[in-house]
């Protein structure tokens, strides 16, 4: 058996990294243009240039809000205007996606700057690819990672702690979707089975969420960097990434991009529809009682979603569920790397089930009976 992993080429983290992008931007090109969300843009303009100047050709772009087909066609043709030779993505996750896409169209090298921990995306040589008004369309695969993936912890921990707390829900998935391939020996994003190297990182992943994410989490509310936040950074941008592109992807993200289909779920990030996804998929899987404990303790005790009216499904009937469940498993999805058949009717079940758990553990806290 032929077993595959990817990584990005080149990985840095730290307090204060962003003001060395100058010096690893210049191994990969001589002029860059950079697509930056708008906020970003307000507030780390002057940085960004500073770091760059005396080093790359810098031209700036504002990022549009979602990755589009559109956007990335916008993008591609600002940077062959300026005879751009790199692309740098700055932001959160969908500028970081559009970017690779647009240095993909382009056939040019990728930098990533991810300015908040809220999703896996930073690292991984894939583009998830949305319609206008933001519903999930494709994953878009591309044939190679990242040059460069920079994190600076410092403006990670500037950032509001519900970025920090989607990311760690996002990184939730990562070990459950990896175990089931392995079991499975389903496909990971390369289209063939992961190494064990990719499902130990997955489950250093879990763990790290576990030991660290509250710790990190009281860092982050204080605008603070410390080793645990650190961990939990590396943790939901390089662990998640490797374990979720080597080792594979499951049900969990298949019922995120189902969700996703619910416009009502629209205002809610992606690690934390994710996060439901993860409960979700632990009942359909029937893990252990034990596990399915843990696993909603730390959901609770971070913020994560633990009921559908936590993503804004409050009252959703089973025919509106019945269509997030038919998204979740369609033709090609992510929920068919599962070791067993799994139907939508199987998918509404454990969504029903996972919401009821987590109302009856909310109702138990707020009795004070727990």
């Amino acid at each position: 058996m032929i077993t595959t992993a990817i990584f990005p080429a080149r990985y840095v983290q730290g307090e204060g990294a962003l003001d060395t992008l100058g010096e690893d931007l210049c191994r990969l090109g001589g002029t860059a243009l950079a697509i930056v969300d708008p906020f970003v843009l307000k507030t780390l303009n002057q940085r960004i240039v500073a770091a760059t100047e005396e080093h790359v050709g810098l031209a700036i772009e504002e990022f549009g809000g979602e990755c589009s087909d559109e956007e990335i066609e916008r993008l591609a043709m600002v940077a062959r205007d300026v005879a751009a030779d790199v692309i740098v993505g700055i932001g959160g996750g969908k500028a970081l996606d559009t970017a690779k896409a647009v240095a993909h169209a382009l056939s040019v090298p990728v930098a990533i700057v991810p300015t908040l921990a809220s999703t896996d995306a930073p690292c991984s040589a894939l583009s998830v690819i949305y319609t206008k008004d933001g519903s999930f369309k494709r994953y878009l695969v591309l044939p190679r990672n990242p040059e460069l993936v920079l994190v600076d912890t410092g403006v990670i921990a500037a950032a509001p702690v519900r970025f920090l707390v989607s990311g760690m829900g996002d990184a939730l998935s990562t070990w459950f979707e990896a175990e089931d391939c392995r079991i499975k020996r389903g496909a990971n994003m390369t289209g063939r089975v992961g190494p064990m190297t990719a499902y130990s990182l997955a489950r250093q992943c879990y763990d790290t969420l576990l030991e660290y994410g509250q710790l990190a989490k009281a860092a982050c509310e204080e605008h603070v960097v410390t080793p645990a936040l650190e961990r939990i950074v590396e943790a939901n941008t390089l662990l998640s990434g490797l374990g979720f592109e080597s080792g594979g992807l499951a049900a969990a993200h298949a019922v995120h991009n189902g969700l996703t289909a619910l416009e009502e779920t629209h205002a809610h990030w992606h690690g934390e529809k994710v996060a439901l996804g993860t409960l979700t998929m632990l009942m359909l899987t029937g893990r252990p009682a034990s596990v399915i404990r843990e696993v909603y303790d730390f959901c609770e005790s971070i913020g994560l979603p633990t009921t559908l009216a936590d993503v804004g499904l409050a009252g959703v009937t089973d025919e509106r569920l019945w269509i997030a469940a038919e998204r979740a498993c369609a033709e090609g999805e992510t929920i068919h790397n599962e070791p067993y058949e799994v139907t939508p009717k199987h998918v509404l079940a454990a969504l029903k089930a996972a919401d009821a758990e987590g109302r009856r553990r909310k109702a138990l806290r707020l009795s004070g009976k727990e």
